[in-house]
Formats: C-alpha cells, structure tokens, sequence
C-alpha cells in the first residue's frame, strides 16, 4: 500500500455518513473541493441524503444508461463523461446521487466540485489520480457565461489538453441547458448553407465544442400528469404513512403540482413529505 493510499484510507475512515432514516450508516467516500483563500483541498461531507435507483420512476431509459456507463468504468472498461440535462426538478441529481448510492460499496468515490471551483479541475484530477479507487467529479446544475475561465477549463480538461484524465476518474455534469452556454436568436443568422449541408457560425460551433465532448449526453423531460402523480405516491408510500382517501390525495397533489408552477419529480416530493408531515400532526392532536 502506497503512502498515498494510507492518507486516502485515513480520510475516509472519519467519513461517517447518515442515511435517510437518521441513523449512523457505513462509512463513505464522500468528498467536495473546497478553495479557501490561495488553499485549496479535499474536504469530507458529512451528512448526505441517501437515495436509491429503485426511487426514481419514469426514467428508466437513463437509468439503464447511466448504470450501465458506470459498470464500465467500475470494472474498467472503457466508459465516457457524461451530460446530463433537461428542466429541473426531472431526476438528474437525483440519478447522479443514486448512482453514488448504487456503487460506493464497489470503490466508488463521488467528489462534488462547484462551478466556481472548476478553474482547479486539472489540480483536482491530478491529487485523485494518486489514489486507487474510482472516482466520479460530479458537478452539478453547470451554466456558463462564453468568457466564464471555469467554462474554458473544463472545455480543455475533457478533451483539447495535452494531459488526459486519469484513467480512474469520469466527470458527471448536471445542466438544465443542453449546451450549457446561453443561446441567442441572433447566433442562428450566421449559418449558412454549403453544398446543402448547415455550417453553424463561429458562436455556435464555440457553443457546441463543449456539450460535444462529453461522451453521452442523458435528456430528461418534463413528467405528464399520470407520471407526477405515480412519483408523488411512491414517496408518500415510502413514508409510512396511509393514504387514505386515495381520491383526496391525488386532488390536493394536483392543486399542489399547479401552485408550484411544475409537475416535476421534486415538487412530487416535496408534496409527500407536506402531506405525510400534515397527517401525522394531525394524528398526534
């Protein structure tokens, strides 16, 4: 064992992670990329909500693609960056997160890195590359302005620089843009028609070179009404608590779903945990 790896099994032996029942659970290769002043380093998460691939319904066809990515580079083989995107609230974190859960056990490690910390990915791939283990850079809800310097790293660390990513290391990015970068009317005036084929002008192709090097791109989609309501009793059902008047619920989840503006997965969520907290302090008068 390597003088490196022994820093790495320290580490984690003090992350303690709590699971959604509130209970002390295993320990978790759980980390963020903190910058504090000129510092920068590798922080512990403590508390993490546990979350299971079996919770998250009417997104099986990323889910099958994710895990199967995930494998991949678990046992090894090749497997690639990916994108996620599509509105909020549509389950990508949620997968992201689930994925984490699924695999950590394997050797599995997730470090999340914030969008104002990417300008250091290269010395983040860089400190994870000594240590053994898999490691996934998860960044989450990625948007960027053209002349972001965090936009430019991330570009060249993906594919352009010299150095690769270390084979042990994939990055996951969350976005509820496809390109991540915002789009204009006034870009698509510059595309042009050449022997029948569209040439996009120069501040699309720019646009494009980021999004395109991520290996897969995952869309999500917004949740129909029957899918919202399928989502949001699961999660009263995984809180315990009866539902009762089955009819009842199902309108108040709908009056719920259009005060929120979204028939998203998290507003379903966020219904059952209302609804399950109303009915058990109703219980307890």
């Amino acid at each position: 064992m390597t003088d490196t790896d022994t820093r790495l099994g320290s580490l984690l032996g003090r992350l303690k992670f709590k699971k959604s029942t509130g209970q002390p659970g295993q320990a978790a290769p759980l980390m963020r990329w903190r910058r504090s002043g000129a510092a920068s380093r590798l922080e512990e998460i403590r508390h993490s909500r546990d979350i299971g691939l079996d919770d998250l319904l009417c997104i099986e066809r990323q889910k099958n693609s994710l895990c199967s990515n995930t494998e991949q580079f678990i046992n090894g083989y090749p497997a690639n960056n990916v994108l996620l995107w599509g509105p909020r609230g549509t389950g990508k974190s949620s997968l992201v997160k689930a994925i984490f859960s699924e695999y950590r056990d394997r050797g599995l490690y997730l470090v999340e890195v914030t969008r104002d910390n990417l300008t250091d990915l290269t010395d983040i791939c860089d400190e994870l590359s000594h240590f053994s283990g898999k490691f996934i850079i998860y960044c989450d809800d990625l948007s960027f302005d053209v002349n972001d310097p965090s936009y430019k790293t991330l570009k060249v660390t993906l594919d352009g620089s010299v150095s690769d990513i270390p084979d042990n290391i994939l990055i996951y990015a969350t976005s509820n843009r496809r390109h991540l970068i915002p789009e204009f009317r006034s870009e698509n005036l510059e595309s042009r028609m050449v022997d029948g084929e569209i040439h996009h002008g120069e501040a699309v192709e720019e646009k494009l070179s980021l999004s395109e090097r991520f290996g897969i791109w995952l869309s999500f989609h917004p949740f129909n009404q029957e899918q919202y309501l399928q989502i949001a009793f699961h999660w009263l059902d995984r809180t315990g608590v009866k539902v009762g008047d089955h009819e009842t619920v199902r309108e108040a989840a709908l009056q719920w779903a259009l005060e929120k503006g979204t028939r998203s997965g998290r507003s379903a969520a966020q219904f059952a945990r209302n609804w399950a907290g109303m009915t058990l302090l109703s219980e307890q008068r």
